[in-house]
This record gives C-alpha cells, sequence and structure tokens, in this order.
C-alpha cells in the first residue's frame, strides 16, 4: 500500500470510529501528528469533515493547517452560518481565499455569496472579525457596503438632521440601512470594532461607501482577486480562454519541435491533491501512458495536469468554490487529452508514451478540443 493509500485508510477508520465511539477518534487523533491530521480531515468527504475537526484535540493548530481551498469547501459544506466557531481559527489566508473562491461571479463580485461571509466572521468574535477585515480587500468591503447601508457625513450644518434610524459611532459619520428593516447588526459590530481596533480602516470605509464608484471598487477588487488566484495556480480567464484556440485541421496532427518540459516546478496547491490514477488499466489513454513516465516525469506531469484543469475551471466559469469543480475540471482534461493522444499517435506512427513526451499538455488540450463538436462546456 502506498502512502496515499495508507492515508485514506487512515481517514476512513478513524471516521467510521468518530461515528461510534466519539472518544476513541478523539484519541486516535490525537496521536496522529499535525500534518497526518491535516490529511485525514482533507481525505474525508467534505460533509464529514467538521465531525473530524469537533473531535480534534487541537483545531485551534489543525484548521490554520487546512489548504485554502479545502477550508472554503468544508465551511460551504457545514454551511457559513453553522461555521463560526471554524472561521474563528482561521488564517488570514484561509478567510480572503474563501471570499476570492467564492463570493465573485465571473468577473465581478457576488455581493449575495459575500454576505454570509461577513456574517460569519460578525459572529466568530472580534478578533476574527478583526483579521478578517483587514485582510479582505478595502475595496471589495466597501462595495459590499453601499449595497448594505448609507453612510453620510455630518456637514456641521445646524438645520441638518440624520435620517430616521440612522447610526454613528463618533458623531461624524452616520449610517442607515439601505433596505428598510433590513439587519445590519453584523456591519454594526464590524464598525464598533474597527472604530476601537483600527480606526484608519474605519474611516477609508465610511470614506468609500460616500465617495467612491461601484466600477471603480470592482475593477481594483478585481485586479487584487485576480493576482491572487494566479498564485493558486487559476490563470485569468483571458488567458485561460488559449488553451481552446482553434487549430486548423492542417495543424492539429503537428507536433511542435519545442516543448514545455515534464519537469514543471511544483507550486502550493490551494487543495488536497489525490494522485492521479496513474494505470495501465485506466479508460483514459493519458493515464494509462502516464503509468510509463518516469517517477521524476509524473511529479512534473502531475502538476502540468492541475494547471491546465485549473485553466478550464476558469475558461468555463466553473464555480471555483465549489468542492466538484477540480474533479470536473480533471476528468474534463483526462477525456479531452486521451483523444488527442491517441489522435497523435495514429497520425505520426508512436506510441502514446512518445505524444505525452514530445507533446505538452496544453497543446494537447488544445488539439483534443479541436476534435469535439462542442468545445466548451456550458
Amino acid at each position: 500500500m502506498d502512502a496515499r493509500s495508507a492515508l485514506t485508510t487512515e481517514a476512513r477508520n478513524v471516521l467510521a470510529l468518530a461515528r461510534k465511539d466519539r472518544r476513541a477518534a478523539t484519541e486516535a487523533l490525537a496521536s496522529l501528528s499535525l500534518p497526518a491530521q491535516v490529511a485525514v480531515v482533507c481525505e474525508a468527504p467534505v460533509r464529514d469533515r467538521s465531525l473530524l475537526l469537533e473531535l480534534s484535540p487541537n483545531p485551534e493548530s489543525l484548521i490554520p493547517l487546512l489548504p485554502e481551498a479545502e477550508f472554503c469547501f468544508t465551511l460551504k459544506a457545514v454551511g457559513l452560518t453553522d461555521a463560526s466557531w471554524m472561521i474563528a481559527y482561521a488564517s488570514s489566508s484561509q478567510i480572503v481565499a474563501g471570499v476570492d473562491l467564492d463570493a465573485w461571479s465571473g468577473l465581478l463580485p457576488d455581493l449575495d455569496a459575500l454576505e454570509p461571509w461577513i456574517a460569519t466572521l460578525a459572529e466568530a468574535g472580534e478578533p476574527a472579525l478583526l483579521r478578517g477585515s483587514r485582510s479582505l480587500d478595502a475595496e471589495m468591503l466597501v462595495r459590499y457596503l453601499r449595497e448594505r447601508i448609507t453612510v453620510l457625513l455630518d456637514p456641521r450644518d445646524d438645520d441638518w438632521q440624520a435620517p430616521p434610524g440612522a447610526q454613528t459611532l463618533d458623531g461624524q459619520f452616520y449610517f442607515v440601512a439601505t433596505r428598510e428593516n433590513d439587519d445590519i447588526a453584523h456591519i454594526v459590530r464590524l464598525f464598533d470594532v474597527l472604530f476601537r481596533e483600527d480606526y484608519w480602516l474605519y474611516y477609508r470605509l465610511m470614506q468609500g461607501s460616500i465617495w467612491e464608484l461601484d466600477t471603480d471598487l470592482e475593477e481594483w477588487a478585481l485586479r487584487w482577486r485576480t493576482g491572487r488566484l494566479q498564485d493558486m495556480g487559476f490563470p485569468p480567464w483571458d488567458e485561460a480562454m488559449q488553451i481552446f484556440g482553434y487549430l486548423r485541421p492542417d495543424a492539429r496532427a503537428e507536433i511542435p519541435e519545442t516543448h514545455e518540459s515534464l519537469n514543471t516546478d511544483a507550486w502550493s496547491l490551494p487543495v488536497w491533491m489525490p494522485g492521479l490514477p496513474a494505470a495501465h488499466d485506466s479508460r483514459h489513454l493519458v493515464f494509462r501512458a502516464l503509468a510509463d513516465l518516469e517517477s521524476s516525469e509524473r511529479r512534473g506531469f502531475f502538476y502540468a495536469f492541475v494547471g491546465v484543469a485549473n485553466a478550464v475551471a476558469v475558461a468555463e466559469k466553473m464555480p471555483l468554490g465549489d468542492s466538484e469543480t477540480l474533479p470536473r475540471a480533471l476528468e474534463r482534461v483526462a477525456t479531452v487529452t486521451s483523444a488527442a493522444i491517441e489522435f497523435l499517435a495514429e497520425r505520426n506512427g508512436q506510441s502514446a508514451i512518445e505524444i505525452l513526451r514530445r507533446v505538452d499538455l496544453k497543446r494537447l488540450f488544445r488539439v483534443g478540443i479541436n476534435l469535439s463538436p462542442h468545445p466548451i462546456e456550458d
């Protein structure tokens, strides 16, 4: 049994134990190192992870070690409104990544999806709320606030009166819910914490809510998010679309003289990545060919394959905060590249392993997608 299979078995054993003997499961988790506990949690189905985290003897140390996207998937499986205790232990990078993955729709912030993130941060306690608000882009926060409240600056005019229901912390800035009878208790909590602990961020949010334009806020928020997503292996949409580029029929069978090496540098994955199924009996030709690669080549292939899957997820506008997105994208890449390998091997009289070594994965996907009658999935 390899190391990955052993971890999967360990996760199943601990999870089965948790369902019938919580004390024994707690002891089993406590006997493992923190990296092993992370593996057990991430190998478990997302719907069961909260149970394991609840039984952990040290959730404050375990939760910040979860890969950013896995943290997001876990919170969504639990339901954000019930996950404030997890948010309380989350790192700044996990909070930001969660919002980046879950609170966007295409190229625009999804303010309805952002709402429970802000509310849950407020519910998680002052340290988490302060940490989260400092970590999130101010432009994203201002854009959210402009949707929920109206902020006014006292003009110091004797005849001026704040609108009914308006609140103030400093006698200078007043705010009131945009929609009548809207509950903004978590926004009040946010302002209260910032006013006491980070006045300049409080001032920035108040001023921005009055003066800044939605379009400018969205543009800058998108810039910051795009850079962070690139660090997690997700290319910008226009770059991701290049792998769907048209190839003339007479160019599809060509094998470029130069190509990217399979020795792709490793990068920090935001997900807990299962090993790719390199096996001679795999239903996908690309994985049957992968089984014949040297171990050093497989490592590079692994990261290149995930990189192409991330590009597919971005190009086809799959929900990045959904735990099913990466498996779906990996399956898509496996199907398309397998078709390309079969096509190129037949046209060039070469074996699948030779094609895999001579044609980089982006090119393989592009060839395969041009063989498909439906290149872009809905």
